[in-house]
């Protein structure tokens, strides 16, 4: 426990409480703001909607039955026991610990809605003529600048670290 402690654990952790913190935030926002799959155009291609997922990407397995609920907390908790353990050793690389921090406060923005409300709330709606990506939330984004990021950093190659222990 004490690793969590030291300064560069308190940085990433920051960071992924304060994705947490906006996300919730905005959420509480759009839920006291629309009703349910109410939406507000805000460009052609843009409106605010509030939606409830019960799945996960997609709103894959939505209509699971309930199980999902309990199986995508189970793969959220997991996944911050493995992002904080990933953290811990690469504290001093910060594209890839900024890239962790993101995943890490994204993940657990949504498991937190799963827990309290049974769904994630989603609200940012792209759309354009036909074609309409599902809405997503702020922990989304987060999860897919992450992984991008990951993914990036991976392409780098070796990393470099100014501050080895």
């Amino acid at each position: 426990m004490l690793d969590l402690l030291n300064q560069g654990m308190r940085k990433w952790l920051g960071v992924a409480l304060a994705v947490i913190v906006l996300d919730h935030l905005t959420k509480f926002w759009i839920s006291s703001a629309l009703g349910y799959q109410e939406a507000i155009p805000v460009l052609p291609f843009f409106s605010l909607v509030l939606v409830h997922n019960t799945g996960a990407a997609f709103s894959f397995l939505a209509d699971a039955g309930g199980w999902q609920r309990w199986f995508f907390i189970t793969v959220g908790i997991v996944a911050t026991v493995v992002i904080v353990r990933l953290l811990k050793r690469h504290t001093h690389q910060p594209r890839l610990a900024f890239a962790l921090a993101l995943v890490l406060g994204g993940a657990l923005g949504n498991v937190i809605d799963r827990v309290v409300l049974g769904h994630v709330v989603d609200f940012l709606y792209f759309h354009y003529k036909s074609f309409a990506w599902p809405a997503f939330n702020v922990a989304d984004s987060a999860i897919t600048v992450g992984a991008a990021l990951l993914i990036w950093d991976s392409l780098r190659g070796k990393h470099v670290s100014e501050n080895k222990p």
